[in-house]
């Protein structure tokens, strides 16, 4: 999978601002996933650059740290599009179309699940169940939680 940027967001890596974070949340019991997170929130994904760094500040290999972003799917590995639709794949969502509405996001948006439109504006994703489950299909929208969801209404607000 290719992902295309208008704006590389990585180009902007400050190292200090990594560190910053890191140290000072590095008093936490356990701070390697609060620092993970707070990087991740930030700076919108985990460069593989602030790696070392976060390493070095919690005195872990580098393996380590690697290890725990690539167990949890929540830690960006690049930049998300400006607008994040996450479609609900659980079982109830899935009796209720989410399979097709994924299919038509898909083609409307020309990308697949799991991917990042190449002008940056939209990233399609899965995610496995919000709680929804009444008003099935479920999707988060840029942090909203929308229900009963066809694609009509998706694109509608993600601008399309």
């Amino acid at each position: 999978m290719t992902i295309t940027f208008q704006k590389n967001l990585s180009a902007d890596f400050n190292p200090d601002r990594v560190r910053e974070i890191a140290e000072g949340l590095q008093a936490l019991d356990g701070p390697l996933l609060p620092i993970l997170h707070a990087i991740n929130d930030r700076l919108g994904f985990v460069d593989e650059r602030a790696l070392p760094i976060i390493a070095d500040v919690l005195n872990l290999t580098r393996a380590e740290v690697q290890g725990v972003v690539s167990f949890y799917h929540d830690f960006r590995r690049s930049p998300a599009g400006r607008h994040v639709v996450k479609v609900c794949r659980a079982e109830a969502c899935q009796s209720m179309g989410a399979e097709r509405l994924i299919t038509e996001l898909e083609t409307a948006f020309g990308i697949k699940l799991g991917e990042t439109s190449k002008d940056g504006r939209v990233t399609l994703e899965p995610v496995y169940c919000l709680g929804n489950c009444a008003l099935s299909p479920a999707a988060l929208i840029d942090g909203k939680l929308y229900g009963r969801l066809d694609a009509a209404r998706a694109q509608a607000q993600v601008g399309k």
